[in-house]
This record gives C-alpha cells, sequence and structure tokens, in this order.
C-alpha cells in the first residue's frame, strides 16, 4: 500500500467513523443543530475536547493554505467542507491525499 493510498483509506475511515456517532444523534434528535452545537459543549469534559478540535482545525486551515501555495496542491480547499461537515478525521488525511503526489 502507498502512503496515498493509506491517506486516502484514513480519509474513508476518518469519515465513517464520526458519522456513526453524528447519525444516531441526527436519528434520534432529527437536524436539530442547536442541540447538535450544545451537545458539543455538555460538560467539562466534551467542552474541553470540542475546544481542542476546533482550535486544531483552525490551526490546519492556516498550514494547509499556506503549504498548499508553497506545493501546489490543487483543489486544497476541499478540506474545508470537509472539516465543516466532519471533522479534523476528514480533513487532515484528505490533504496529506492531495497534497502527495503519485
Amino acid at each position: 500500500m502507498t502512503i496515498r493510498n493509506f491517506y486516502l483509506l484514513m480519509a474513508i475511515v476518518g469519515t465513517g467513523v464520526p458519522w456513526l456517532f453524528f447519525g444516531s444523534f441526527f436519528a434520534q434528535h432529527g437536524l436539530a443543530l442547536p442541540l447538535f452545537i450544545q451537545s458539543l459543549f455538555a460538560n467539562g469534559p466534551a467542552a474541553g475536547f470540542s475546544a481542542d478540535v476546533l482550535i486544531s482545525i483552525l490551526i490546519f486551515w492556516v498550514w494547509s493554505w499556506s503549504d498548499a501555495a508553497k506545493h501546489k496542491v490543487e483543489r486544497w480547499w476541499l478540506v474545508l467542507p470537509a472539516s465543516f461537515f466532519v471533522g479534523l478525521s476528514l480533513a487532515l488525511p484528505l490533504y496529506l491525499f492531495l497534497r502527495e503526489r503519485d
């Protein structure tokens, strides 16, 4: 397995695992986005974990934008919707996949 294929596999896994949890939430509560966001900060541990991930995503956006310019990574902007609709577990391996040349 090449490193590029590994990044692609991790992007798939990084999409599926979070959506197992997101899907069960939305199946139970419907498209209740305010409740979803409130649940991210429901208690101290959840809030700390959520804040950590959100800060990491912001740092990743800045780094990937800069890195993409240096390395001429096409379609790097796909990490933006990937991080919004799934999270860093998709956005990071997706970017690394796009950055890696065959």
